[in-house]
């Protein structure tokens, strides 16, 4: 191990003690050990981390790569089904397509999701993605054609 980690868990151990004494001291009893949050990351493994997001992102945006767009893209996928839903409908009923859709989309949808951190405090709620408007307006499109 290098000083500055020698140093870093010398200070965290000082500040957990520093704190113990201090909520004995005011009377809290009601801490619980793991609940804090004083373990955070050292420069070194925040820079490793957003390395191994960087090297996973990128991958990602290969897992479709040699897919034609016709088929890795969820709107131009759902509009096929359409389609056939209006051209075809008994075919369409009889290959119970509605169970098919989420297995189908699943892995278009996770790929898109891989970067999505609902914990970050500008992320994108859900139903501002692509895909989520995609499959919103199928389902509106589907609930017209079965209302007439």
């Amino acid at each position: 191990a290098y000083m500055g980690e020698d140093n870093s868990s010398e200070f965290i151990t000082k500040y957990r003690t520093c704190r113990r004494q201090m909520r004995e001291c005011s009377g809290e009893a009601d801490h619980h050990e793991g609940m804090s949050s004083d373990d955070e990351l050292t420069p070194s493994e925040v820079t490793e981390f957003q390395k191994s997001k960087d090297n996973l992102l990128e991958d990602s945006r290969k897992v479709f790569e040699d897919v034609h767009a016709d088929f890795c893209d969820i709107r131009k996928i759902l509009l096929k089904f359409q389609e056939w839903k209006e051209k075809f409908p008994d075919s369409y009923c009889d290959a119970y397509i509605s169970f098919c859709l989420p297995k189908l989309l699943n892995p278009l949808i996770r790929v898109q999701l891989i970067n999505w951190n609902p914990l970050e405090q500008n992320f994108t709620e859900l139903e501002e993605m692509p895909w989520f408007r995609a499959i919103e307006e199928f389902s509106d499109a589907k609930n017209v054609s079965e209302s007439k």
